[in-house]
C-alpha cells in the first residue's frame, strides 16, 4: 500500500474512532432563550446550582432546604405536592427515616402511570451531590416544565417521585414501593442517576422478563443520542451496584429504564461533586433522553410493555439504536460460520491461502493477545507500586486516569504493529484466518455465557466481507476495507474507554484486550501497510509521552485534591482513645495526628464501622481521652417466651450524632426489628456477617431494638456511635483541611466515634 494511501487510511480510521465518541452526546450551546416547550440545559443547570450548595445527606442541615426547594419548584409548575415519610431498613439493614417528594400530572386515560424518578439526598458526609443526583432532579424539573408548557393532556398519569435516602440503602424507593398506594399504579419508571460528573449517559433496562417491547418502544420514542448496549446491562446485573429502580423491579415487578453517566468517576461522592465540575454536555444528554421519552411513554399503553422476548441492542453513529431478537443469535453465528467455511475452501482453491501460512498466522494473533493481556492485567498493580498515593483514591480511577488509558492503548497498538511486522511475509490473506477464528470462538463463548454481547457477530460479518475482498483481489481498495471496518470501529472503540472508566483502572486489561481485538478486525487494512515498524515506534513514543504526562500530573493539587481521612475513636469502656485513618499515604494534615507513632490497627481491624469496598483503618495512634458522652443503653424488656428470649433495648444518643452501627456476637438472632421496622429473615441468616443494623440518624432519634434469641444464649452488642463534627466540635482544635485535600469518600470521615460494648447475660 502506497505511503500516502496508508496515511489517508490511518487518518480515516482515527476520524471514525473520534466520531464513535463524538456522536454519543449532544454539544452544549447557550440555550436559555429556547422556546418554552424545549429542554434548556441552562435552566436545568440553574436547578443544580441551587441544590448543590452544601452537603445534603439525610440528617444534614441542608437536607431539608433542598427538599423545600424541590417542593417549591414543583408547586410553581402548578403541581400539588405531597411528602411521604417513614422508616425503612432495606435489604442491608441500613435504617433511616426517608422523606419522599411526590407530585402527579393527571392524564385522560385510566391505564398505568409513567413515573419519573431521581433522588435528592447526597452521599454522606461531604458530597455536594451536583451530579449524584441533583442533575437527575434538575433533568426532571426542566423536562416537566417544558412538557407542561405545551398545555396538552397526556393519556397516562405522570407521577414525579424524588426519593430520599437512596445513598443509605435505597430507602426512599423501598418506602414508596412497599407503602404508597400509587406504587401499584405504576407501569414504567424512568430513573436518572450518576456515578461520576461527565461523559455519555448510558441507558440500562431493569426488567424481570424480556426487554423486547421496551426496546421497541424506546426506539419509537427516537431519542437522538442513545448510548446503550445489551453487554453493558449484562455486566451491570453481575455487579453489586443497585439504583432506586432495582427496588421497583425486585419488590414491585415494575420495569423501567436507568439513565446514568459514569465518566470523571473520581468526583463521585466527593466534595468535588460540584456544579462547576458537572459536564454541561452530559446534562444536555440527560435532557435529550427524557423529553422524547416523556412525550412517547405518556401516551403509550403501559400495560402492554411486558415481554418474554429479549433483544440484543447496541448504538452506532447515524443508525442510533440497532436491535434484533435473541432468537437470531445462533442463526447469525451459523450463517457466519458457513460463510467462513465457504471462503476458506474458495481461498485454498484459488491458492490465495496456504496451509502453512494459515497456521503460522495464529502465532502473531495469540502473541498480541497474550502480551497486551499481561500488560493490562499488571498495569494497575505497577502503577500503585510506583505511585502509592493512588491507593487513597478508593474509586480506583485517578485524576490522570484518562491519560493512562490513552497511554496503554497506544502501547497495545505499538505491540500489535511490532508483532505483525515480524510475520508480514505470511501474507494478509493467511494472516486473516486466525483473527476470524478467534472472533468466531469469542462470539460462541459470549452467546452461551454473556448473551448480551452477541452483537459482537456484526463486526465479524464485516470482517468476513473484507476477507472475501482480500481473497479475490491482489490489490484491494484500501478505502473499501476502511468502509467495511466502520462497524468494528464504531462499536468497539467506546468500549476501550468505558470499562476502565466505569470499573476503575484495575480493568485496564479490558482496554488493552479490546484494542488488540479491534486491531485484529482492522488487519485487512493494516496487513498491507509497509511501514509497521515505524507505526510501532510512533506508538511506543506516544506511550512514553503520555506516561510522562501522567507522571507530571500524578500528584495532588487544589483542583485535583488528595482524599484524606481522620477520626477520633474513643473506647467508652476503657476510656482510651486513638486517632485513626483510612489513608495509605498520609497527608501532612493527617500526619499531625498520626505521625511517627502510628501503628497498624489490631483491635479495630476485625469489627469496625462499615464502609464501601470493605475499606478498613490503615493506621492508628494514641490520642488524649476527651470528655465525649457515649450512648445511653436501657433494657426495656427482657423476658422468655418458650425457648426464645425477647429483648427490647433502647439506645439514646447523649450528644448530636449522625450514625449508629450495632454489631453482635456470633449467636442466632431469629427475629429482629429496629424502630418497629423488621429486619428480613434473609438478611439475618445470610447477609449479617456480624453487623446487626446501621441507623443513619435524623433529629437525634433513639434506636430501639427488639431481638429474639435462643434462651440460653448470651448476647453481646458492640456499638459504634459517630458524629461528623470532628472539625467543628469545640472539644477539639483540628485545623481546617488544606485546599488541596478533600474528605475521603465511601468511609466514615471527620468523625468522633465512640465505641461501647454491652452484654446481656
Amino acid at each position: 500500500m502506497k505511503q500516502i494511501t496508508s496515511l489517508t487510511c490511518l487518518l480515516l480510521i482515527l476520524l471514525a474512532a473520534y466520531w464513535s465518541f463524538r456522536a454519543l452526546t449532544p454539544s452544549y450551546t447557550n440555550n436559555r432563550s429556547l422556546p418554552e416547550a424545549s429542554f434548556s440545559t441552562d435552566r436545568a443547570m440553574a436547578h443544580v446550582e441551587k441544590m448543590a450548595k452544601a452537603p445534603h445527606g439525610v440528617g444534614f442541615k441542608a437536607h431539608a432546604a433542598v427538599r423545600q426547594y424541590i417542593v417549591s419548584e414543583l408547586e410553581q409548575l402548578g403541581l400539588e405536592t405531597s411528602l411521604q415519610e417513614g422508616y425503612t431498613a432495606g435489604d442491608w439493614a441500613n435504617l433511616s427515616k426517608a422523606t419522599n417528594i411526590l407530585a402527579r400530572i393527571k392524564g385522560s386515560g385510566s391505564g398505568k402511570a409513567l413515573l419519573l424518578l431521581s433522588h435528592y439526598d447526597s452521599s454522606p458526609h461531604s458530597s455536594l451531590g451536583a451530579s449524584d443526583a441533583a442533575s437527575g432532579v434538575a433533568t426532571i424539573l426542566e423536562s416537566v416544565r417544558a412538557f407542561l408548557s405545551e398545555k396538552k393532556t397526556p393519556r397516562n398519569d405522570i407521577i414525579i417521585l424524588i426519593t430520599d435516602a437512596e445513598e443509605l440503602g435505597l430507602n426512599g424507593a423501598d418506602l414508596f414501593v412497599s407503602q404508597h398506594a400509587w406504587a401499584k399504579e405504576v407501569g414504567l419508571v424512568l430513573n436518572f442517576e450518576a456515578r461520576g460528573s461527565g461523559g455519555p449517559s448510558y441507558m440500562l433496562i431493569e426488567t424481570n422478563g424480556g426487554n423486547g417491547k421496551l426496546i421497541d418502544e424506546f426506539s419509537k420514542a427516537d431519542p437522538k443520542f442513545p448510548v446503550a448496549n445489551s453487554l453493558a446491562y449484562s455486566i451491570y446485573k453481575m455487579l453489586p451496584n443497585d439504583t432506586d429502580l432495582t427496588v421497583f423491579r425486585e419488590d414491585g415487578d415494575i420495569q423501567g429504564f436507568n439513565f446514568a453517566f459514569i465518566d470523571d468517576h473520581y468526583d463521585y461522592h466527593t466534595a468535588r461533586d460540584t456544579p462547576e465540575r458537572l459536564d454541561v454536555n452530559t446534562l444536555a444528554h440527560q435532557g435529550s433522553y427524557l423529553m422524547p421519552l416523556l412525550q412517547h411513554f405518556s401516551n403509550v399503553d403501559l400495560d402492554q410493555l411486558k415481554s418474554q422476548d429479549d433483544y440484543i441492542y447496541f448504538n452506532v453513529p447515524f443508525f442510533r439504536l440497532v436491535s434484533y431478537p435473541f432468537a437470531w443469535i445462533w442463526p447469525m453465528w451459523g450463517l457466519a460460520a458457513l460463510l467462513f467455511m465457504v471462503l476458506l475452501i474458495h481461498g485454498f482453491r484459488r491458492n490465495a491461502l496456504q496451509t502453512k501460512g494459515v497456521f503460522s498466522g495464529f502465532l502473531p494473533a495469540l502473541l498480541v493477545l497474550v502480551i497486551n493481556g499481561l500488560i493490562g492485567f499488571y498495569s494497575w498493580s505497577v502503577l500503585k507500586w510506583a505511585y502509592p498515593q493512588y491507593e487513597d483514591m478508593l474509586h480506583g480511577f485517578t485524576y490522570n486516569g484518562h491519560t493512562y488509558i490513552a497511554a496503554f492503548v497506544l502501547l497495545s497498538v505499538a505491540v500489535c504493529f511490532w508483532v505483525y511486522r515480524k510475520f508480514k511475509k505470511i501474507g494478509t490473506p493467511n494472516l486473516l484466518v486466525a483473527p476470524i477464528f478467534i472472533w468466531f470462538l469469542l462470539c460462541a463463548v459470549v452467546s452461551v455465557y454473556l448473551r448480551g454481547a452477541s452483537f459482537f457477530i456484526v463486526p465479524l460479518l464485516a470482517l468476513l466481507a473484507s476477507f472475501l475482498v482480500v481473497l479475490n483481489q491482489k490489490h484491494p481498495s484500501p478505502y473499501l476495507l476502511v468502509f467495511l471496518a466502520l462497524p468494528a470501529i464504531w462499536i468497539y472503540a467506546p468500549f476501550i474507554k468505558m470499562f476502565p472508566v466505569g470499573l476503575g483502572l484495575k480493568m485496564m486489561i479490558a482496554a488493552t484486550l479490546f484494542t488488540s481485538l479491534l486491531f485484529l478486525l482492522l488487519l485487512p487494512i493494516f496487513g498491507y501497510f509497509k511501514h509497521m515498524g515505524r507505526l510501532a515506534s510512533i506508538g511506543l513514543l506516544l506511550f512514553l509521552g503520555f506516561m510522562v504526562g501522567a507522571h507530571l500530573n500524578s500528584g495532588f493539587s487544589q483542583e485535583n485534591a488528595k482524599p484524606n481521612s481522620l477520626l477520633y475513636v474513643l473506647d467508652a469502656d476503657k476510656n482510651t482513645a486513638q486517632w485513626a485513618t483510612y489513608e495509605h499515604e498520609l497527608s501532612d494534615w493527617t500526619a499531625q495526628y498520626l505521625g511517627a507513632d502510628k501503628t497498624v490497627p489490631q483491635q479495630l481491624a476485625d469489627k469496625t464501622i462499615s464502609s464501601k469496598y470493605a475499606t478498613g483503618f490503615t493506621y492508628v495512634a494514641a490520642a488524649p481521652s476527651k470528655a465525649i458522652t457515649g450512648p445511653k443503653i436501657e433494657t426495656t424488656l427482657d423476658t422468655l417466651i418458650g425457648n426464645e428470649r425477647l429483648l427490647e433495648i433502647c439506645i439514646s444518643p447523649q450528644r448530636s450524632v449522625n450514625r449508629l452501627e450495632v454489631f453482635s456476637n456470633d449467636i442466632p438472632i431469629t427475629k429482629a426489628s429496629v424502630n418497629n421496622i423488621p429486619l428480613t429473615a434473609y438478611y439475618l441468616e445470610n447477609r449479617r456477617r456480624g453487623k446487626l443494623v446501621t441507623h443513619y440518624i435524623s433529629d437525634n432519634a433513639n434506636t430501639e431494638l427488639r431481638l429474639s434469641i435462643p434462651k440460653d444464649s448470651v448476647l453481646e452488642l458492640t456499638l459504634y456511635e459517630a458524629s461528623n463534627d470532628l472539625l467543628d466540635n469545640p472539644v477539639f482544635t483540628v485545623p481546617a483541611r488544606p485546599e488541596d485535600n478533600i474528605p475521603m469518600p465511601f468511609v466514615l470521615n471527620d468523625a468522633v466515634l465512640v465505641t461501647k460494648k454491652v452484654r446481656f447475660e
